[in-house]
This record gives structure tokens, C-alpha cells and sequence, in this order.
């Protein structure tokens, strides 16, 4: 899968603790039936970071993400550990706030930290009752196992129909010193745009004040999470945490206008895409990535809304799966985008490794091969490439096919 790729940054193993000062480690409690499935992870800094994070849209919000928020703002933006589990969403519970509350309380006394420098996150069914004594009887081997090296058991723990790990790092360099971020996520289902997507926790060795990683943060969550969808649906426990130790030293980031700023919201964009690249990939049932470009848009919102539009269409979806170049329900998602465009000047091809077909000019079909089509759709990787000719700028969506397994997935997802 190919990645975006800046002068002065380079991709690196590692994952969540590919910064300095980062450990990790996940295990089975027993949260999850299943004996070879871990169930419950831990995210850990040696020393006080600032952190920042955003939230599902959803009106329905778990009880993890309403602790989270307290705790940041309690805390005053610093927090040491990140504790998270599967199978159970803590969501629609009578008593979730108190069980998401113990579970940063076990993780605190096992870690010797304060209960409001522990960040919470929970995936799984919804509404389903949940006892949290596996959790306690399992964090002080859990902690006692965290290492550098377990960041994958970490990833592992929240994995649901995930059916791959999502990591990604960077490596870079400013004011004579080489700094790391880098991150993981979990997703296949319920993603949608216009909200922190899925669960990911993204960590950094700079020195930033927490001011400064949410203003990042929210930049770079527009440009990637916001532009994803897997199925239009919106999960009620989404959240995106981002933890800065200051372990490489340096002058504090304070804000946008500090040295060293750009390079973290650089670092931030490379890995936030790359990974959106791979929880769009790993969508339920999905057999290809979709890309959407949007050019010649009067407005960047303009663009974004048209790729989005298409992206998120599942008729599109389908067509995709089914590798039929019906260019036409392209043309209808851009026109129901909600935006001011001239579709009589809208131009559409679809593109791959195996070439590139014009089908649409000027809001109207144009003669191209049936044959190549099919051969450029067969890649598991498609581009829908459109312009407005209108204006100049530019946006994007990532996304996936729809296939006969999504329904397969959903249908006995609590099961």
C-alpha cells in the first residue's frame, strides 16, 4: 500500500512506542470468550505527556470517551497511560461511568500514577452488561508486561473484525535532534465521516503543550479521519488520543507559531494517513481500497463534500466491488454533494496499476473500453478520479467496496 512520502521524514517500525519513553503490552482477561483473542491493552509513558483528543459526533456516547473527558480536564491535559479493551463498548449501561471508572482506577494503582492521568477506551457490543472483574484480576500483569516491543499485543486488544494490526511511525529530525511519533488504530465497520473515526492512539517524543497537540490534532483529523468511511455508519465510541512526553527534549511546542510545529503536524498528517489508508483497506468485507481525488473545485470544502459524497455512496460501492465501470452513479453522488457545482463540467475517470479509462466529459458518457475498465477495476486498489473544472482546489476520501461479506459480518456480530 502505497503511503504518502515528505522530504526529511522516513517510515519506522514501532508503532505507538516507536517514541522514546512509550511501552505498551496486551493480553486475554477474559473479557472475550474467544482464548486465543486479546481483550484488554495498555498504553504507558514513563513520564508526564500532554494529550489531546476527539470525540465521536454521535449523540450516544460511550461512557469510556465521557471519562476520558473529565480526566483531560481534570488533569489539565496531562496524562501517562491510555487502558482499553474489546468485546464490550461500555455503552448504554446504567453503571458504565462507573465501570469505566474502575478500570482507570486498576490501571492507576498498578502503574502508581494518578486515577486522572489514565485515559479510558472500550470497543465492542453495544448495551451488553459489563463485568469488570476480569480486568481487575488481570492489570498487574498487564502492567508488569509492558515493554517497547508490546506495541502489537496492544493493537491486538482492540482488534474486533479487524482482520489486520494498523500501525504506523515516523522518524525526522529538527533542531539537531531526531524525534518519533507514531501510532496504532482499530476499525473495520461503523466509519463514516465527520468525526474522530474508529479508535486510534497516536504518541510523540516532542515537547508540546497540550494546547498546541489539539490544535494539530483537529487540523489533521479534517484531512484523514473525517475524509474515511467504510459503511455511513457512526460508532458511538470513536475517539482519537494523541500523547506528546517531551522525552527527546527540546524547546516546548506551545502553539502554531513555535519552531518545530510544522514538523509535528507533518509527522501527524504522514502517519493519521497512512493509517486511515489501512482502516479504509481492512473495511467488513471489503476487497479494495477507494480513493476518491476531487481538483478544480471552487472551495476546499467544496471538494471534500463531492469526495465524500462518492466515497460514502453504496451504489459506488457495489459498482466497485462488482468491477462495473457505472460511471453514472458517480455523476449522482457528486450531484446530491450538497454543494454548488455545474455538473455539465464535471470530468471522471477511474484509474489503477492497470491504467486509467475516461468514462464521463463535461457531464456526459464518452465511448471507452468495456474490456479495460474491467482490467483497471480488477486491482484492489481503485482511484475515482474527478474534476470540476471550476476552480482550484482540491480534496479527497478514502473508502471501500461493498461486498457480500459485510452483510455476512453484521448479521452475527454479537455472536
Amino acid at each position: 500500500m502505497k503511503f504518502t512520502e515528505m522530504e526529511g521524514f522516513r517510515y519506522v517500525d514501532g508503532g505507538v512506542c516507536a517514541a522514546a519513553g512509550f511501552s505498551a503490552n496486551g493480553l486475554r482477561c477474559g473479557i472475550n470468550d474467544d482464548p486465543k483473542k486479546n481483550d484488554l491493552g495498555l498504553v504507558f509513558s514513563d513520564r508526564e505527556a500532554a494529550a489531546a483528543a476527539v470525540y465521536t459526533k454521535n449523540k450516544v456516547k460511550g461512557a469510556p470517551l465521557r471519562v476520558t473527558a473529565d480526566h483531560l480536564e481534570k488533569s489539565g491535559g496531562v496524562a501517562r497511560a491510555v487502558v482499553m479493551n474489546s468485546k464490550n463498548a461500555n455503552t448504554c449501561l446504567p453503571d458504565g461511568v462507573e465501570k469505566a471508572e474502575l478500570m482507570t482506577s486498576y490501571a492507576a494503582d498498578a502503574l502508581g500514577i494518578p486515577k486522572e492521568q489514565v485515559l479510558v477506551a472500550s470497543t465492542g457490543v453495544i448495551g451488553m452488561p459489563f463485568d469488570v472483574s476480569p480486568v481487575e484480576r488481570s492489570m498487574k500483569e498487564l502492567a508488569s508486561g509492558l515493554s517497547p516491543e508490546g506495541h502489537l499485543e496492544a493493537e491486538k486488544a482492540v482488534m474486533t473484525t479487524d482482520t489486520m494490526p494498523k500501525e504506523s511511525a515516523v522518524c525526522f529530525e529538527f533542531g539537531e535532534r531526531e524525534y518519533h511519533l507514531g501510532g496504532m488504530a482499530k476499525g473495520s465497520g461503523m466509519i463514516r465521516p465527520d468525526m474522530a473515526t474508529t479508535l486510534s492512539f497516536i504518541t510523540t517524543d516532542m515537547n508540546v503543550s497540550p494546547e498546541a497537540l489539539h490544535s494539530a490534532l483537529i487540523t489533521n483529523v479534517e484531512k484523514t479521519y473525517n475524509c474515511l468511511s467504510v459503511d455511513g455508519d457512526m460508532s458511538t465510541n470513536d475517539m482519537i488520543v494523541l500523547m506528546a512526553n517531551g522525552a527527546s527534549g527540546g524547546d516546548r511546542i506551545e502553539g502554531p507559531d513555535s519552531p518545530g510545529y510544522d514538523k509535528l503536524e507533518k509527522a501527524l498528517y504522514l502517519v493519521m494517513e497512512s493509517l486511515v489508508r489501512m482502516l479504509a483497506r481492512d473495511g467488513e468485507g471489503a476487497t479494495k481500497l477507494l480513493e476518491c481525488h476531487v481538483t478544480g473545485a471552487d472551495s476546499v470544502s467544496d471538494a471534500s463534500a463531492v469526495a465524500k459524497s462518492v466515497i460514502t455512496s453504496n451504489l459506488v460501492k457495489c459498482a466497485m466491488f462488482g468491477e462495473d465501470a457505472n460511471w453514472g452513479r458517480i455523476l449522482c453522488a457528486i450531484g446530491y454533494s450538497e454543494t454548488d457545482i455545474d455538473i455539465a463540467k464535471v470530468d471522471v475517470d477511474i484509474a489503477s496499476e492497470h491504467g486509467r479509462v475516461e468514462v464521463c466529459r463535461n457531464g456526459a458518457g464518452i465511448a471507452f473500453s468495456e474490456e479495460k475498465a474491467k482490467e483497471v477495476l480488477s486491482s484492489d486498489e481503485i482511484l475515482i478520479d474527478v474534476n470540476l473544472n471550476s476552480g482550484k482546489e482540491k480534496g479527497r476520501a478514502f473508502g471501500c467496496d461493498l461486498s457480500y461479506d459485510y452483510v455476512k459480518i453484521n448479521g452475527d456480530y454479537r455472536s
